[in-house]
């Protein structure tokens, strides 16, 4: 059997005796493709922003997950970056979608959630998929993006020190170095726990704003502390900047919570999740099925106020009264700060960079 495998893979990975550089090149060609204004973009070191696609092949329906992807990036591009949505076509990575492209994804039926544990199979089957923050990080990462901005990562599972069941993004966060920007964890997990987790992990927490108050994605209020805070875009810039000047092998994640004019009641989310708990477990839901299912239950138990706070989350809205968009506070991190070209020179200087693979 050995034998076999390794004969089929010298097939395919013909490269090998030839040197590193070249079956990266193989690999980056077989297995990646940039957009090319993503690649333009990242060249000539212009500020580029990593997007998940989970929340739209498994985060909502068509169309709406479409018309959501498409306003996001608008508001990317508005704001004066270059968008780069990560998902999976046909067993290669794209780092930056077409709008059709996007479409695909957004229709498509038979399409696999993606982590770090399934990018070799869905790459070797030549499947389509939706990338997590797990498995966004890493492209963004081999990319040379530092920053990702998602709606909420995701955690330890609530009685998940039983089931040990912890999602990958935990893991991640402790092992890519890539800033990311998130409403904080899903209030359907455990909080307190992935917080924990998070520091053995080594990822810097810090909450975004006066407080150190943990947002929990639907929520402005978790009932638990990050470790730190920073005030403003300026103090994230140094955060993000000294993390990637250290070498670290860790990421960084700064939470940022949600605006509190269009943030669901606390209370009213916490009894929906009761209720889609007991169903999940009435109906045998586990692993990586549980979160979309509770997201759904939650939407029909609210009303439709989750996903709204959901979708906002992604759209970006006005924080504490004012005109700057919380949810895409990472652009000004990037775009207003003076460690704009510090962060950035760092990323293509530390992180290997396909892009360089490419022009080589």
């Amino acid at each position: 059997m050995i034998r076999k495998i390794t004969y089929s893979l010298g097939r395919h990975v013909s490269t090998v005796a030839c040197g590193t550089t070249q079956v990266r090149r193989f690999l980056h060609g077989a297995y990646f493709k940039i957009q090319p204004s993503v690649q333009e973009a990242l060249m000539e070191g212009r500020p580029v922003v990593a997007l998940e696609s989970t929340i739209i092949t498994h985060g909502m329906t068509y169309p709406q997950n479409l018309s959501m992807a498409r306003e996001v990036e608008e508001i990317v591009t508005t704001n004066g970056a270059v968008p780069a949505t990560v998902g999976i076509l046909r067993g290669q990575i794209h780092v930056g979608l077409t709008d059709e492209e996007l479409e695909f994804l957004a229709s498509s039926k038979n399409v696999v959630k993606v982590s770090r544990r399934d990018l070799p199979y869905v790459l070797s089957q030549g499947l389509s998929g939706g990338t997590t923050v797990s498995g966004t990080m890493i492209a963004a990462h081999k990319a040379g993006i530092p920053v990702f901005v998602t709606g909420g990562i995701g955690g330890v599972h609530r009685g998940g020190e039983n089931t040990l069941d912890v999602s990958a993004d935990l893991t991640e966060l402790g092992r890519t170095p890539v800033a990311v920007v998130s409403a904080g964890v899903k209030s359907i997990l455990d909080i307190g726990r992935t917080l924990e987790y998070l520091e053995t992990q080594g990822v810097c927490v810090a909450a975004f704003g006066e407080s150190r108050e943990f947002p929990a994605f639907f929520s402005r209020q978790s009932g638990f502390q990050a470790p730190y805070h920073v005030r403003d875009e300026e103090e994230a810039a140094e955060l993000i900047a000294s993390a990637l000047g250290l070498g670290l092998s860790s990421g960084v994640l700064i939470a940022v919570p949600c605006p509190q004019e269009r943030a669901a009641s606390g209370q009213v989310i916490e009894e929906a999740i009761q209720q889609a708990l007991s169903k999940a477990r009435s109906k045998g839901i586990t692993g990586k099925e549980l979160t979309p299912f509770i997201l759904q239950m939650l939407n029909e138990l609210t009303d439709g106020k989750s996903l709204d706070s959901s979708i906002l989350l992604l759209k970006a809205g006005g924080w504490g009264g004012g005109s700057t968009p919380v949810y895409f506070i990472y652009l000004l991190i990037i775009l207003g700060g003076k460690h704009c070209h510090f962060i950035h020179s760092l990323a293509r200087g530390k992180h290997f960079s396909i892009c360089k693979q490419m022009r080589a």
